[in-house]
């Protein structure tokens, strides 16, 4: 289970989009900027945080802030909804009829039963997207916004030691069809194929606890 990562306003290299859009990217790194390195965390009753994602704006990328988890009924829902199992979307691709790219620099999981933190990632200064599912909702104020689940897969074999499963990471090139593709099973397999792609490059540093140091390795 993903439930905590960082995104570091110094990426210097950013893995989010093919073409690279100036302003996502600024707006992006001034949100990062204002967070002052803070772990991102699921939203709550008293975690109130909303987090950038990058979701599909007529014919172009846009960012948008987002309740990590979904609500229901006004409230939090009461099932565990801050992550998504691909295999889940693959029987009932109807959960794909939204989905957002959530940009970071490396997430956090708890080795068990060592307890042992890992922040997992492509490397130093490097920002890149998690595929993410998302859905309107009605937030305990009254307010409607966008909730988004990160998309899991089972971990590649050099890392399930450490941890079971991992997002479903999304290569430049696959964005835009990821954002804008029609929902259909099909697009979770070539998700899963695409994501397989940057299993080499994946590693995973240990961390004291989950609030990083800013940098990965």
């Amino acid at each position: 289970m993903c439930a905590s990562y960082g995104l570091d306003p110094r990426f210097t290299d950013a893995e989010l989009l093919a073409e690279a859009d100036e302003a996502v990217l600024d707006g992006l790194r001034s949100w990062a900027e204002k967070n002052a390195g803070e772990t991102l965390r699921p939203t709550g009753r008293n975690l109130r945080n909303l987090n950038p994602v990058i979701v599909h704006d007529e014919d172009s990328p846009a960012l948008e802030s987002a309740w990590w988890g979904y609500l229901v009924d006004g409230a939090p829902a009461r099932f565990p909804s801050i992550n998504t199992r691909s295999e889940r979307l693959q029987d009932r691709p109807g959960g794909l009829r939204s989905r957002a790219i959530v940009p970071t620099t490396g997430w956090y999981e708890l080795q068990k039963p060592d307890r042992i933190w890992h922040e997992f990632g492509l490397g130093a200064g490097v920002a890149f997207g998690m595929a993410a599912v998302t859905q309107r909702g009605q937030t305990p104020d009254g307010e409607w916004t966008t909730c988004y689940s990160i998309v899991m897969r089972p971990a590649p074999a050099h890392l399930a030691a450490l941890h079971d499963r991992v997002p479903v990471l999304i290569p430049t090139a696959f964005a835009q069809e990821w954002l804008s593709a029609r929902p259909s099973r099909e697009l979770v397999d070539e998700a899963l194929l695409e994501a397989a792609s940057l299993d080499e490059r994946l590693r995973a540093e240990p961390r004291p606890d989950d609030r990083g140091d800013g940098m990965l390795f």
